[in-house]
């Protein structure tokens, strides 16, 4: 059974020593502002730890889990995610440039101006989490189930939504030049504040005649 570590200050070379020993699980630790970039943390636990501007770029992050962790302003840059488990956890404005999040799994988790732009990876998921604002361009989420996802304003550019559900999700006022949403099905999406010259992105998506009204009336033609 993993140590548990609670309640401690840790820095880099804190860190370091407990490398030896293997997959770590910190409680209420705190981490702000700590480099840890580059280090080899795969299989690690973060539990309710404070991790404010912390650099975890190019860190390997594999089969970490996250629970209520605040990590706003977190360097996660090129950082190996892959089939990480983050919930409940506070990732506001993080930075997850080109970062691999194959496999990972965000959930009712704040990631309010977080920049994945250049992520990579297959077979994430995103559920109940808060992408306000978030940097998304070229993103695939194509065939995913997307639920509760709030991308208002988000910076969607290119990303594949081709065949994806989105579930009580939000697209209102964002970013959709290039975006591909064939086969997708819209239903349960807001999405409000599309302007009439981005329409042509929903070309073959599955709206519902509520929606198409809203559209059409936002648009300023009149519905008889």
């Amino acid at each position: 059974m993993t140590e548990i570590l609670s309640g401690q200050t840790l820095a880099r070379a804190d860190i370091t020593k407990l490398l030896t020993t293997g997959p770590r699980h910190l409680e209420s630790c705190d981490l702000d502002e700590a480099d840890l970039s580059k280090l080899d943390l795969s299989g690690w636990t973060f539990e309710r730890c404070s991790m404010r501007h912390a650099d975890l770029s190019g860190t390997r992050l594999a089969r970490s889990v996250w629970r209520s962790t605040k990590a706003p302003f977190a360097n996660f840059t090129g950082a190996d995610l892959e089939e990480a488990q983050v919930q409940g956890c506070d990732l506001n404005n993080a930075s997850l440039r080109r970062a691999n999040i194959g496999s990972a799994r965000f959930v009712s988790t704040r990631m309010t101006g977080a920049d994945l732009h250049l992520a990579k990876g297959m077979g994430f998921t995103f559920e109940e989490v808060l992408l306000v604002g978030a940097r998304l361009p070229g993103l695939s989420f194509r065939k995913e189930k997307l639920v509760r996802l709030d991308m208002a304003q988000a910076d969607l550019a290119k990303a594949d939504f081709r065949g994806a559900v989105l579930e009580g999700c939000s697209l209102r006022e964002a970013n959709l030049d290039g975006a591909q949403f064939a086969g997708a099905d819209l239903r349960g999406c807001d999405l409000g504040g599309i302007e009439l010259e981005d329409a042509r992105v929903f070309r073959g998506a599955v709206i519902s005649r509520e929606q198409a009204e809203q559209l059409l009336s936002g648009w300023g033609l009149l519905i008889r």
